[in-house]
């Protein structure tokens, strides 16, 4: 599996779990009447979960698939920023 294809999993599972606190919000909202809580809890576990962000690097010359400069963006690069590295093809490694 190539870095690319390990990122855009991550992606997916970002967007899985976007999906799954805004209904557990809703949920909380809908039973107790507030969902200040639910929030907090739903903000740190997507916090934790992006942390896995920045395993996603060039093999290559090592930067990061979601860095565009100085930003970063919610989708990975499907060629290297920094050296032009093609990632979405490029050989896993063994």
């Amino acid at each position: 599996m190539t870095v690319y294809q390990r990122a855009m999993r991550h992606v997916r599972l970002m967007l899985l779990n976007v999906g799954l606190g805004a209904i557990f919000i809703i949920a909380v909202e809908r039973f107790y009447g507030h969902s200040t809580w639910a929030f907090a809890i739903v903000a740190v576990v997507l916090i934790a979960i992006n942390f896995r962000l920045w395993r996603y690097a060039c093999p290559r010359c090592g930067s990061n698939l979601f860095m565009r400069r100085v930003l970063i963006m919610p989708w990975p690069n499907r060629v290297c920023s920094q050296c032009g590295l093609d990632l979405k093809g490029e050989k896993p490694a063994a």
